[in-house]
């Protein structure tokens, strides 16, 4: 009987600490709170994203690669020491097309994070490349890869 008793004490000493357990970082359900409403941007809103990336010394090649669907713009930059990373290229003007008809976009990469030698040229090449959809090839006559010191362009 004293062992019931004790078994018994024991169960209602556990239930009564669930009540501080329940608001506790301890508890599942508490590990994220409840849903809040925040302000969102209405439709339409374009929000820019801060890259400050700088450009390629030099667009060495540029090679456009027809695909279905649209075109594979492949783009050789050369940056004057090795170690550039995440290269990418970045239309400007938000994509839009020139009075000329020129889609213009700026090759940029992130230099290294610590100095580094200048090394050969082939040790330096950086590849980036972006797809561009048939609907936005449709107004444009001329492709342009902007490097800091020049540019390399593709006409149709």
């Amino acid at each position: 009987m004293s062992s019931r008793l004790i078994v018994t004490v024991l169960i209602a000493a556990l239930l009564a600490g669930c009540g501080t357990v329940r608001e506790s970082r301890l508890n599942p359900f508490n590990w994220f709170g409840g849903s809040q409403e925040q302000v969102g941007l209405a439709p339409g809103d374009v929000v820019e994203r801060l890259d400050n990336r700088p450009l390629i010394d030099q667009v060495t090649s540029l090679r456009i690669e027809r695909v279905q669907g649209g075109a594979i713009v492949h783009a050789v930059g050369l940056p004057a020491t090795q170690g550039f990373w995440e290269a990418d290229l970045v239309p400007e003007n938000r994509g839009r097309v020139d009075e000329n008809g020129a889609l213009i976009l700026q090759f940029k990469a992130f230099p290294a994070v610590q100095p580094t030698r200048q090394g050969t040229q082939a040790s330096r090449e950086v590849v980036a490349g972006t797809f561009l959809s048939d609907q936005a090839l449709a107004p444009v006559r001329q492709i342009v890869v902007r490097g800091q010191r020049n540019s390399q362009s593709s006409r149709r």
